[in-house]
């Protein structure tokens, strides 16, 4: 038993009693069905269930750990990110230590991807892994809990209202961070934001680094607890964002409305497009290790922001988007490789993304550029 045992992943013990008992859940077996052969499962379901549930039992037969499960959760990545990417590239950790742990903070666009590629660009690289943060709103069954946990994810309490038990709960997970680095030697994944930035603004929110520092105690400065945490930024960028239609959507309702009410859920299927849709090129940017003496989280938050949008690789959409809403071409490097971006050089993408455009209500279309535009903005006001 540990203090933790309420928010932290499960351990290699826990692993197969877990799989055993999520294998049989209808639930699981049904949204595999549906994510994975949707036209066939209508007709067909009652002979796809238990052949999934067959294919499961086999292929994680000899899983009896943490790293086995990872090892074929690897194997499944390499095909998705064949099936609906253009490549994964990565740069920066040339400037990390394998056996060191770090708290990468990143950007956050797509609430699965995100921490999958940069656990991607780290086993690839002889990293450990990191252990993920998840707001348990996003835990709405039992099976993704599992699955989650499964996967080193660790639960961030979003529900809890009363001021004392959300003071509470930060203080819990503020700890549980500081002893997974410091204690345990385990890379960390949070997002620099509650939420994904639809509008294509990453802007750290002050309050989470106010949140991980509630654990330092009033004998260490603030500078002096953020140098011990080994604080990357990490900026991830993808070409083409599977939930640019749905985020655009949301913003518009905003806007028209003053507000946007979610389906139950909604956010396990942005999970799933995420995972499912076309994303291009994807690049994930790691920075430098944090180091100074920050008086408040102001000043780590705006480092942060620095770093990554410095970090940040552009693509053509990026730059297809600028010159629909700003009437010119963007001066700036696109793709990890840095090519000047011309237009002509780029007439494939060009009309990848028109088709794009052409599927968004005429009405939502700004909002859908300035998705798209942002970063390049950021770029150059830098």
């Amino acid at each position: 038993m540990s203090k933790f045992d309420d928010i932290r992943p499960y351990n290699d013990a826990e692993v197969r009693p877990t799989l055993d008992k999520i294998i049989q859940d209808p639930e699981l077996i049904e949204a595999i069905a549906a994510f994975r052969f949707p036209r066939l499962k209508q007709v067909f379901g009652f002979i796809l269930r238990p052949l999934i549930k067959a294919v499961l039992k086999r292929r994680l037969a000899k899983v009896d750990g943490v790293e086995p499960l990872q090892v074929e959760i690897k194997a499944y990545m390499d095909r998705m990110i064949a099936e609906t990417s253009r490549g994964l590239t990565f740069s920066g950790l040339d400037k990390l230590q394998p056996n060191k742990a770090y708290l990468f903070i990143s950007n956050h666009r797509d609430i699965a991807m995100d921490p999958a590629f940069v656990s991607m660009a780290l086993f690839d690289q002889g990293f450990s892994t990191v252990r993920i943060a998840i707001g348990d709103n996003l835990l709405t069954k039992p099976y993704v809990s599992d699955l989650m946990r499964l996967n080193k994810s660790f639960i961030v309490n979003r529900s809890a209202t009363a001021p004392r038990e959300k003071l509470r709960a930060a203080k819990h997970l503020s700890s549980y961070i500081h002893h997974s680095i410091n204690e345990e030697n385990a890379n960390i994944w949070i997002a620099h934001r509650e939420g994904r930035a639809k509008d294509g603004m990453d802007i750290t929110n002050p309050a989470i680094i106010s949140m991980i520092a509630l654990s330092k105690g009033k004998q260490r400065s603030l500078g002096e607890y953020i140098n011990e945490l080994h604080i990357v930024p990490v900026a991830i960028s993808y070409e083409l964002d599977p939930c640019d239609s749905a985020k655009t959507n949301e913003l518009y309702q905003q806007g028209q409305n003053g507000g946007y009410q979610k389906d139950e859920h909604e956010d396990i299927d942005s999970i799933a497009l995420g995972i499912s849709g076309e994303k291009g090129r994807v690049h994930v940017a790691f920075g430098e290790v944090l180091r100074g003496d920050f008086e408040n989280t102001d000043d780590v938050a705006a480092e942060i922001d620095r770093q990554i949008r410095f970090e940040y690789r552009l693509h053509p959409s990026n730059c297809f988007a600028y010159h629909k809403l700003k009437g010119q071409w963007p001066q700036v490097k696109v793709g990890s490789e840095g090519w000047d971006f011309k237009a002509d050089n780029f007439g494939p993408e060009g009309r990848e993304f028109e088709a794009r455009l052409a599927q968004v209500p005429e009405a939502q279309r700004e909002i859908f550029l300035a998705m798209y535009a942002n970063p390049v903005i950021n770029k150059l006001s830098r």
